[in-house]
């Protein structure tokens, strides 16, 4: 079991969620002291040693599944109930001689041909009315033997089993099948709450069938492949280190809830960052009084009330369509811990440029500014494609003025210009105006200066060129620039 748990707690770490050594060990002397057997109970133990953000629980929940499936107090056969079932139509078949004929032999527990699909589906309402755990899971058994095809060592994911199953099971009609059944228990008036409240039942009940499926194809999935090469083809990625530019509309849900979280965190600790790390100038005369008392040896320095000044922040971002998911949480982030900084200024561009800081004026919400952006900024110019030299030199004939020696200026775009000028000379000029220059990038390495990329044309008048993918990058790099 301990070595069992270390390969969980890796797969924890390369997943993402941070496990140190003290959480692995207590997380050890937990399992000794409860029954192995239960897994809810093991699960809730792990989780609360090992998970800190409840965003990285559904990832904690997938590697639990895959790593304990073997671990399983339901896997037993309901006191021999469905084996006899099984034994009665085995006989029955040999005495007819025709049934179970091409019908392919199961893995893990019998000829799925032997029970019939109204057997099967008969036990399986059975199982959900008087919610028997372990005939559940027994059915779900045969199930999968009978429908899944499962063969070993084929390259297919549990996704591909599971809709196969599922989708011969036919969950309407048992859905139907249970609705039918709790209306056997009295008359029921149609569109009453208590249809309704039926409805709803048979649908949660329904809902168990599917996590018995599934877990019964993951299982038979780790027994094949192990659980270290199931996780790696299941592994998800954590909140933040979802790749904006390629998140689906789920992923940029998971990516907005995260937001607000961690815009307090890390405008906590800048604050605290900035107390505790810069130390005031030295204060001579109450040195030199302090030191008069030991003849001046020891000399002991005593230092001015730390004032770090804030720097200010412009931020110039591209919000066309390719990178327009970026802009949107960088904007969101920094205005979000604006109150760190001096002053931050908003500029947005694709082939017109607009100051976009009135937008997050007098808004306690900086997500209905970045709405308003996308709706009133005026940003295009003729053909709505990203002109990167155009927007700079419109930057620096309106505001260029503006910028001074506490100013770090922050270009966010992936620089595909669509073979427009690049106007390198406006960065030049702005790296010798301001305290830095910064250029994020939410494109990989790999793809600068490909195509109509013209990074490398921008990136010798920068301080340094990012590539800023993910939240957890994005937070890495505000955090150092604060």
């Amino acid at each position: 079991m301990l070595d069992l748990l270390g390969e969980f707690v890796a797969e924890l770490r390369a997943a993402g969620i941070p496990v140190s050594t003290t959480e692995h060990l207590d997380a050890a002397r937990a399992l000794v002291a409860i029954d192995l057997l239960d897994r809810p109970v093991m699960k809730a133990a792990l989780a609360a040693t090992m998970v800190k953000d409840e965003a990285h629980y559904p990832v904690f929940d997938t590697a639990f599944e895959i790593y304990f499936a073997m671990i399983d107090a339901a896997a037993t056969d309901a006191d021999g109930e469905l084996d006899a079932l099984e034994e009665a139509s085995r006989e029955q078949g040999r005495a007819e001689g025709q049934r179970g004929r091409g019908r392919s032999q199961g893995r893990g527990g019998g000829a799925s041909g032997d029970v019939s699909a109204e057997e099967l589906a008969a036990m399986l309402v059975r199982a959900l009315l008087e919610r028997d755990e372990a005939l559940l899971a027994d059915v779900a058994r045969q199930t999968v033997n009978r429908y899944a095809g499962m063969e070993p060592g084929r390259p297919v994911g549990g996704t591909y089993y599971l809709y196969r199953t599922l989708r011969n099971l036919d969950l309407d009609r048992l859905q139907r099948m249970l609705e039918q059944a709790a209306a056997g228990q009295g008359p029921v008036a149609p569109g009453s709450l208590t249809e309704r409240l039926a409805r709803d039942e048979a649908a949660a009940r329904v809902e168990l069938v599917k996590r018995a499926v599934e877990a019964e194809i993951r299982r038979r999935l780790v027994e094949d492949r192990g659980a270290a090469a199931l996780a790696r083809s299941v592994r998800k990625p954590l909140p933040e280190d979802i790749d904006v530019m390629h998140a689906t509309r789920d992923e940029l849900a998971q990516l907005n809830r995260a937001l607000v979280p961690l815009s307090r965190k890390m405008a906590v600790r800048l604050a605290r960052k900035r107390r505790k790390g810069h130390r005031g100038s030295l204060d001579l005369r109450r040195t030199v009084r302090h030191s008069m008392s030991t003849g001046g040896v020891p000399i002991t320095p005593v230092f001015k009330p730390p004032r770090p000044a804030k720097p200010e922040i412009f931020v110039i971002a591209d919000v066309s369509g390719s990178v327009a998911s970026f802009a949107r949480f960088t904007l969101l982030l920094v205005h979000a811990i604006s109150s760190q900084f001096r002053k931050v200024r908003s500029f947005v561009f694709v082939d017109g440029l607009d100051e976009a800081t009135r937008f997050f004026e007098n808004q306690s919400d900086p997500a209905v500014a970045v709405n308003r952006i996308n709706t009133e900024a005026d940003v295009v110019w003729v053909d709505g494609h990203s002109d990167y030299g155009r927007a700079l030199t419109l930057f620096h004939e309106r505001f260029a003025q503006d910028v001074s020696r506490r100013t770090s200026v922050l270009v966010l775009g992936d620089a595909r210009n669509n073979y427009h000028a690049p106007e390198a000379w406006v960065l030049a000029d702005l790296r010798a105006r301001a305290r830095a220059v910064y250029w994020l990038n939410p494109e990989p390495r790999s793809y600068w200066d490909s195509g109509d990329s013209i990074v490398s044309a921008y990136a010798p008048y920068c301080n340094d060129v990012v590539e800023c993918r993910t939240l957890r990058q994005l937070e890495h790099f505000v955090g150092a620039l604060a």
